[in-house]
């Protein structure tokens, strides 16, 4: 096996890879754990959609004008595309921006339309594509999104390509996409090291692989079913971070990349073989639908924890779901972007979307939904049709899962349509990896410098700080309990191992009440030393200091008001957002509202906030301690 210094860009088939492929020739009938009898394939186009199959999609356009509308936005950025230049290897750091994935819509819009300039252009991006050096292996996210939208224009367009163009792409995918996949560098960890993580890699780069194994699985049969049955086996410790309740531990864009990715791939093999192993049965895989359809508020706007961007987003993952649970409730988020004019260019869409019916879709019956696993959450709302409805998001977990941020004990809140608790979401990888603290910020562990990333630990979130002090990275804060209570929405978390060292005990309840406002309630006991407890809430609004106790917020017309309820005399304050550094981002238009509590040894105290839209009616309720909140 070669190692790392020895590696060279490959311009034709290396001798490794023919050692490879002879021996899995040999072997590969013994070590097939899943696809020892799945020897047919039918011909291309054979990966989502047979041929014949775009009739069924054309009647969806015609009974449904949703389905027209993303069509012809689909064609439309096509037809935009014909002036651009071909994809360009072009390298941000250590990532690849190559324009790949317009080769998704062109096969499609092909397809579809039978237009020749699609064709045309779909074959002459993979033609450059195929002469890169390499697909930069070194961050095999982006050989795996090369492969896929290669092999999607290698097996859609078959027929039509030119014997020659064929030979080129199939080469590529071969050597540029598969051949990486199967070597692992001892000293580094690269390359096939993907088949060992439970996170999005996995399932991103294991359904890449497989989409170029279906692509070219005439030429290299047994290559192929290796590739294949290795991700059958190697995608499941991915799978299982979603249980028990569906909860993804990364947060909603990293959804969308990784389960949208897993879902390609179970549709693909399930499509030829008519199984997927019993992938999509692993606990809690199936239940993830309802944990993204509650992760987005009536703004329209997700749940953005961890390294995630505030928009929400259509999400074609959400169809294919939908008609393997068959409950179409879980739909009601994308219902409004179908009838808005916020709809993506998705061919995916057009695909799972087939023979669904917006008139069908209803919404959701629950207004609380609690997922627990690595990275637990809370998710509740006043109503799923007022735009103007509450929704609060609340966060437990632990700072050390993946893309995780110091932010347990965390909240957003939405009330009269607008976002008043808000969240920072992510920065920019690639200014912090090269001007700022490099690679170190992948280091989750205490004293990684990580943690220095304003945007990344507690400071700057909606949570308690303790003594100035940084959230104990690996304290982990599970969803105690919650309730549904007509009039008192709720759940509670213990926090104390995350301040393990700083507080003895610390709880945090989140509470909606009588559908008017929203409580924070925490609890906390002082170790042997005083405490000094800091509550913060970050907002976008203007934020005026008002009174002792009570902050107002004013955000496009509307007010909000910040009461502190207990304790009675707290000094509100305010704080600014900049980061110490100017390889962050600089966060303007936010501030830091709250208050700081002096809690002398082996003490306890009550921090009680209440959250007041102006719309609410009757605030002046007694809240309860969290032993006698409704579970």
């Amino acid at each position: 096996m070669k190692n790392k210094k020895s590696r060279k860009p490959f311009n034709r088939f290396s001798i490794w890879l023919v050692v490879i492929l002879f021996l899995v020739s040999s072997v590969v009938q013994a070590q097939l754990k899943y696809l020892q009898n799945d020897t047919d394939i039918p011909p291309h186009p054979r990966i989502l959609m047979f041929a014949g199959e775009e009739k069924q999609i054309m009647a969806n356009m015609a009974a449904e004008p949703a389905w027209a509308k993303i069509h012809q936005a689909i064609i439309e950025d096509c037809d935009n595309m014909m002036a651009l230049p071909l994809c360009e290897r072009i390298v941000e750091g250590r990532r690849l921006r190559s324009g790949a994935n317009r080769l998704f819509s062109l096969s499609y819009a092909y397809r579809m339309t039978g237009q020749k300039k699609y064709l045309d252009r779909a074959e002459k991006e993979m033609l450059a594509l195929a002469a890169f050096a390499d697909w930069n292996p070194t961050h095999f996210l982006d050989v795996s999104g090369v492969t896929m939208p290669m092999a999607i224009g290698y097996d859609w367009l078959y027929d039509q390509l030119s014997p020659v163009s064929r030979e080129i792409i199939k080469s590529a995918i071969l050597k540029k996409g598969i051949d990486p996949s199967l070597r692992i560098v001892e000293d580094s960890g690269e390359y096939g090291s993907f088949l060992k993580y439970a996170f999005n890699w996995n399932q991103v780069c294991n359904a890449g692989m497989c989409y170029g194994a279906l692509a070219v699985f005439e030429e290299m049969p047994e290559l192929s079913k290796y590739i294949i049955d290795r991700a059958v086996e190697t995608i499941q410790p991915s799978m299982k971070v979603y249980a028990p309740d569906g909860t993804y531990p990364e947060g909603y864009g990293y959804w969308n990349y990784g389960t949208s990715h897993n879902v390609m791939f179970l549709a693909a093999i399930d499509k030829i073989w008519k199984t997927d192993y019993g992938l999509s049965q692993i606990p809690g895989f199936l239940k993830t639908a309802d944990y993204i359809t509650n992760m987005t508020g009536p703004s329209g706007q997700c749940f953005n924890y961890s390294d995630n961007s505030l928009g929400g987003s259509m999400l074609p993952t959400m169809f294919w779901l939908a008609k393997k649970i068959n409950d179409n409730s879980v739909l009601w988020g994308l219902h409004e972007y179908l009838e808005s004019n916020r709809v993506e260019r998705s061919w995916l869409t057009m695909l799972w979307g087939s023979g669904i019916q917006l008139a069908d879709v209803k919404p959701p019956t629950e207004k609380v939904w609690v997922g627990k696993g690595k990275n637990p959450v809370a998710l509740m709302r006043t109503s799923w049709t007022n735009p103007k409805a509450i929704y609060v998001g609340f966060k437990a977990g632990c700072a050390r899962a993946g893309h995780g941020h110091m932010d347990v004990g965390s909240f957003i809140m939405e009330a009269d349509g607008i976002r008043w608790a808000s969240d920072f979401g992510s920065d920019n990888y690639h200014s912090i990896e090269s001007k700022g603290i490099g690679m170190d910020l992948w280091n989750d562990h205490q004293e990684s410098r990580r943690w220095q990333v304003f945007r990344y630990n507690n400071f700057a979130h909606n949570t308690l700080t303790v003594n100035n002090q940084l959230h104990v990275a690996n304290g982990f804060a599970d969803i105690l309990s919650s309730s549904s209570s007509t009039g008192f929405l709720n759940a509670i978390t213990d926090m104390s191992k995350v301040f393990e060292g700083q507080l003895s005990r610390c709880l945090r309840g989140v509470a909606i009440i009588d559908e008017q406002y929203v409580v924070v309630r925490d609890e906390v006991t002082a170790t042997d030393k005083d405490a000094t407890v800091r509550w913060t809430m970050l907002t976008t609004a203007e934020a005026k200091i008002t009174g002792k106790n009570t902050v107002e917020l004013k955000k496009d017309g509307k007010k909000f008001k910040i009461e502190v309820a207990e304790p009675a005399k707290v000094a509100m304050k305010t704080w600014p957002t900049l980061p110490p550094n100017d390889y962050e981002s600089q966060n303007q238009g936010t501030i830091l509202v709250g208050f700081e509590l002096k809690i002398p040894a082996g003490t306890s105290a009550v921090l009680t906030v209440k959250l007041i839209p102006q719309s609410a009616r009757q605030t002046s309720a007694k809240i309860p301690e969290l032993k006698d909140w409704p579970k």
